[in-house]
């Protein structure tokens, strides 16, 4: 069974950068989506990027120009760079991996907070 762990998350002033890890373990299927969403206190829970097995990437609009989704499909990993933090970004953020080839389903990680702060 697939378990996605996530890493990176933790306390910034507006303005700093962190990187969020979430490393795969067990066999995930491919192709897939793998995202990182995001929820922030008090609201439902939002997709922030997305990144399909062959590097098509998509964004909110709001984190465009300042967050950066990557992947290391050898290592079963994917990362999301935050860079020009701004206090509305603070959130509990969420890995997820998607795939829809040979079954539908995903899995999500546990969540890592984020918080903006000065």
């Amino acid at each position: 069974q697939v378990q996605l762990v996530e890493s990176g998350g933790g306390l910034v002033q507006p303005g700093g950068s962190l990187r969020l890890s979430c490393a795969a373990s067990g066999k995930l299927r491919y192709p897939n989506t793998m995202a990182w969403y995001r929820q922030p206190p008090g609201k439902q829970r939002e997709l922030v990027a997305s990144m399909r097995t062959g590097g098509e990437a998509n964004y909110r609009e709001s984190v465009k120009g300042r967050f950066t989704i990557s992947r290391d499909n050898a290592k079963n990993t994917v990362t999301l760079q935050m860079n020009s933090l701004k206090f509305e970004d603070t959130a509990v953020y969420y890995c997820n991996v998607y795939w829809s080839t040979g079954g539908t389903g995903d899995v999500w990680g546990q969540g890592t907070p984020v918080t903006v702060s000065s």
